[in-house]
């Protein structure tokens, strides 16, 4: 879609009846602890003393700031210098001053954007602090019988033409002016933009503000305005973090900081640099319902780590992100609309269109006021919500567009094999054949899923994808809490990590990254010969009968020199080679349980008396693979092809040691 900006330059509809400077709360890139930042030293040789820089200004082009502290002179300049390229730079003067303030002009080519200012005089400089400046736009827009909200979408002050904007129910575009109107009966209690391509919004913290929310009935018009920030977003990365489960429990706050927190921000440190335009999306359930009261840890809790991340973030809403003292998907979801936003909602990064659903139906049966009822849920889209993404992609001329859905539960089940190794899949989403039907006009959709905790992959539909994504918890923090496996592992064997999207242009690569390893570790390797499971070995606190109750096909010694291979990524367009003293081994595909997760998880709870709960214990799953060698101690060459290219590679020695400790 086209996005072209203009200036007002005429009146009547749709123009201007006069000229106001527009109030827009502006929320900052980066979050502030205070409201405003001083990096004045106190003895510096201009006895300039008490300068408040605030974070945000929000003023037109050309129009006067006073900026408080003392000793100021007239004459003094002030030099603007951009924090994303610091060769950009504006020069004001001081105007004006009193005892406490000085007051200057605004430079009328000044972009909106970040910069740090620095004052100078006689060959002196001092550095003032940082800003980040919105160029406001100056309108009055009149009013239109039947529309009830009503507004202009700008950037640097000038009108951007042909950006969708939204209730939730009806959508429309901005006029040539940046104009838009909406005949809303104000249900969703928002307004919100699909953010254009290479724009970006201002933030609260590292949330995203593309949304305002309405604050009058519907009898009565509301006027809500949106600043757009130019970027070029052509190219882009995208992580997708699916399951945080953050809840102050299993020590799980110290290994998000420890474990997670570098691994996402050096890998999103390592893409800014090379100067890509870097964003986080959560995939779901970043908080965990049964915990919100009795552990104090709900979703305001979250927003400091989420701000902790180096990116902006947009967010999905999880079923455990729902308040468990209502029995109401709609009062459930409230504390969520409260503190994050909407629930569905579009944006574009470059010429990618990405849409955020609400595939949850939140019961939770006996929820009321001081009791957390059973959480339980529907696994489905809402009509109105399925209506609106018929409506919001209708606005997306160009069928060739990618499409990238983002949705918390799967909307196919995990995979199964058929008896000659096939993958067989089956929907899992109540009404996936509605949303699918929405999906075919497009040639190119993935869909990112999380809530599972367990990688797979489904191209099941022409040009559909399915990629659910396994959890940055793994298993709720378990393996990795102090005292168990420490290897944070999930129930399929995948370690806990994130999804990594490369963008360029309509070019879309991925590939999962797990936490504290290189992105080249894309598979494990297992000598079955080395791995027997029992209570002895593992748990020597329990039975045998206990284990064996979840050893599954290791309970029993395997002398067959047959070696199992976990490839996390896995999609069909992977290529798998093993050999043995130069001869190629048959490959079979298998689904199974991984042994790894059997002793970090399972093991691990019964060796200190507690029952394995049945949503933590190890899964089956298809992106398992069996070779049998000749001999017990040769060493295999594996070699594993991503759909890109990538090459993977392993010198597997035999015997393979088996323990906690494998990689």
């Amino acid at each position: 879609m086209k996005h072209t900006r203009r200036k007002f330059v005429k009146t009547g509809i749709g123009g201007l009846a006069s000229i106001t400077t527009l109030n827009i709360p502006f929320f900052g890139l980066i979050a502030c602890s205070s409201d405003s930042n001083n990096d004045v030293p106190p003895n510096n040789g201009l006895g300039i003393t008490g300068v408040s820089v605030p974070p945000v200004i929000n003023a037109s082009a050309g129009s006067e700031f006073t900026l408080n502290g003392k000793g100021f002179k007239v004459g003094d300049q002030i030099e603007w210098i951009s924090t994303l390229d610091g060769s950009k730079t504006f020069t004001t003067s001081i105007g004006s001053t009193t005892e406490a303030s000085a007051t200057f002009t605004l430079p009328t080519e000044m972009p909106s954007g970040g910069y740090r200012l620095v004052l100078s005089r006689s060959g002196e400089t001092l550095a003032l602090g940082t800003v980040q400046l919105n160029i406001v736009a100056e309108s009055d827009i009149p009013d239109i019988e039947g529309m009830t909200i009503k507004g202009i979408v700008f950037s640097n002050g000038v009108g951007v033409s042909g950006v969708v904007v939204s209730d939730g129910h009806e959508v429309t575009t901005t006029d040539e002016d940046g104009i838009y109107y909406l005949p809303s009966n104000k249900a969703s209690g928002f307004v919100f933009i699909s953010v254009p391509g290479n724009y970006e919004v201002p933030a609260n913290g590292n949330a995203p503000q593309f949304f305002k929310r309405l604050t009058t009935s519907t009898g009565t018009v509301e006027q809500h305005d949106f600043s757009l920030i130019e970027t070029d977003n052509a190219e882009h990365v995208v992580l997708t973090m699916a399951d945080w489960h953050l809840a102050n429990r299993n020590n799980d706050l110290e290994q998000f900081q420890n474990m997670v927190l570098p691994d996402v921000n050096a890998m999103i440190d390592s893409h800014t640099a090379a100067g890509k335009k870097i964003y986080v999306l959560t995939l779901g359930d970043m908080t965990w319902d049964l915990y919100w009261y009795s552990n104090g840890f709900g979703l305001n809790d979250y927003i400091p780590y989420m701000n902790q991340l180096h990116s902006p973030v947009f967010n999905v809403i999880g079923n455990h992100d729902y308040d468990p003292y209502f029995a109401n998907d709609r009062l459930a979801e409230d504390r969520y609309r409260n503190i994050l936003g909407p629930t569905y909602y579009s944006f574009n990064l470059g010429q990618i269109h990405y849409v955020v659903l609400d595939d949850v139906e939140y019961l939770n049966s006996g929820g009321s006021q001081g009791t957390v009822g059973s959480r339980n849920y529907r696994e489905r889209l809402s009509t109105e919500q399925l209506e609106w993404l018929k409506k919001d992609l209708a606005m997306i001329t160009d069928k060739s567009t990618p499409i990238v859905i983002a949705t918390h539960t799967p909307v196919y089940g995990n995979p199964s094999l058929d008896g000659s190794g096939n993958q067989v899949n089956a929907y899992k989403l109540d009404n996936a054949p509605e949303l699918m039907a929405s999906l075919q006009e497009f040639t190119t959709v993935h869909i990112l899923t999380g809530h599972t905790h367990i990688n797979f992959t489904v191209e099941e539909e022409p040009g559909i994808m399915e990629h659910n994504t396994a959890a940055i918890c793994a298993t709720w923090w378990w393996t990795g809490r102090e005292g168990y496996a420490g290897n944070h592992i999930c129930k399929d064997g995948s370690p806990g990590g994130y999804g990594i999207w490369e963008i360029n242009g309509n070019q879309m690569q991925w590939q999962y990254k797990s936490i504290g390893f290189d992105t080249d570790y894309q598979f494990r390797a297992y000598d079955l010969n080395t791995i027997h499971i029992t209570a002895a070995e593992f748990a020597p606190n329990a039975s045998e009968d206990d284990m064996a109750q979840y050893a599954g096909p290791y309970a029993q010694p395997n002398s067959s020199n047959e070696v199992l291979i976990n490839i996390w990524g896995y999609d069909d367009q992977w290529q798998i080679e093993v050999s043995e003293n130069g001869q190629p081994l048959d490959i079979s595909r298998v689904k199974t349980l991984d042994p790894l997760h059997i002793i970090s998880y399972e093991a691990k709870r019964l060796n200190v008396g507690a029952q394995p709960t049945g949503s933590f214990t190890t899964n089956e799953t298809a992106h398992l693979f069996k070779v049998r060698a000749s001999a017990p101690d040769t060493t295999l060459e594996i070699r594993v092809t991503d759909r890109f290219g990538r090459v993977y590679t392993e010198s597997m020695e035999r015997p393979k040691a088996f323990s906690t400790a494998i990689t």
